[in-house]
């Protein structure tokens, strides 16, 4: 599954709204039923978004480690070829840049797209498996 950073930034968020549901998705134990998998993008995702919600550099660092060690996450870089994808992917469904990329990413390895993002979610449906955790 290719895990949007609206869910990582839940798992590591207290106040975030969606904490609780990404704190218990993670908790089910998805890297068990399938692998997870991020563009290498995420970790300036999670790290700028951690890092202006809660105002502390060392939150973002925190979440970027834990994120880096978790077992089986595949990390995939943003080769021309991806990015060739993204930019179809975000001209054909009307994405955000950095969207695209997971939506890319999810294509590319044939995985379902888990995001709390509710106009993601809707735009991307048309292109792959789309998972909102609940």
């Amino acid at each position: 599954m290719v895990v949007d950073a609206s869910v990582w930034v839940g798992r590591y968020v207290p106040e975030d709204v969606h904490h609780a549901a990404s704190l218990s998705w993670f908790s089910r134990g998805p890297a068990q039923q399938s692998s997870l998998a991020v563009p290498f993008l995420a970790l300036a995702e999670v790290a700028g978004a951690i890092a202006r919600r809660t105002g502390h550099s060392a939150d973002a660092q925190n979440a970027v480690e834990h994120m880096r060690a978790v077992p089986g996450l595949q990390m995939v870089p943003l080769e021309e070829s991806l990015a060739v994808q993204a930019a179809q992917a975000a001209l054909s469904y009307r994405l955000r840049g950095a969207d695209a990329v997971y939506v890319a990413v999810a294509l590319r390895l044939s995985m379902p797209l888990v995001t709390f993002d509710n106009e993601l979610a809707e735009r991307a449906r048309a292109a792959v498996e789309v998972i909102q955790p609940a």
